[in-house]
């Protein structure tokens, strides 16, 4: 098999979520990662948004790379249709894993988990630990809410427009993965991550 033309780290719901928007869009992250010869990495769970993006990674001909704790391997959680499954002992090794493995960072409608990923790639770029692309999906309005708490938070003098700048929002799966992937590339400075946690 080819070497993968990027790995896209998608962040997302182990819930499927109530409005069917949400997983008609990760079908199509994993589409589009799929179909342009990416490579996805994510959370190695079978259930929710995040068992539906690699699947259609998958069918679409993508590469598929899980990370997951084993404590949820011994839950039966783990995606056995992985081209690659690690199984490590912690949350920091999963996600230091995960941001190693990628290019560019997405993520979709989720919980807290999903959220935490998020801040903590975001919050890596700021203070330079890696220079990879952030991006949020914003799927019908989820986040709407949560970006006008984070423009009160500009307002309120605890972050600076610069911060935000450091993440791109976008309604158009198309046009915000295009502009990931357009973005990473040789010349983002490789970090070890796993100093960070």
């Amino acid at each position: 098999m080819a070497e993968p033309a990027f790995s896209l780290c998608v962040y997302c719901g182990s819930r499927p979520g109530e409005n069917p928007a949400f997983a008609q869009a990760a079908q199509a992250v994993g589409q589009w990662i799929g179909s342009h010869g990416g490579q996805l990495v994510y959370g190695g769970g079978r259930g929710g948004l995040m068992g539906t993006v690699a699947e259609a990674t998958r069918l679409a001909g993508g590469r598929v790379v899980g990370v997951i704790p084993q404590a949820l391997v011994d839950k039966e959680l783990a995606n056995r249709l992985c081209d690659e499954l690690h199984i490590v002992q912690t949350m920091h090794e999963r996600k230091a894993l995960m941001a190693e493995r990628s290019d560019a960072f997405v993520a979709l409608p989720g919980g807290i988990g999903t959220f935490e990923e998020l801040f903590e790639v975001w919050t890596w770029r700021q203070l330079g630990y890696h220079n990879k692309p952030v991006g949020l999906l914003n799927v019908a309005g989820y986040y709407d809410a949560l970006m006008a708490f984070l423009q009160t938070s500009v307002a309120s003098g605890f972050m600076g427009e610069w911060q935000m700048d450091l993440m791109v929002t976008a309604t158009n799966t198309d046009e915000l993965l295009r502009l990931l992937v357009q973005s990473a590339g040789p010349d983002q400075a490789p970090v070890p991550l796993r100093t960070v946690i």
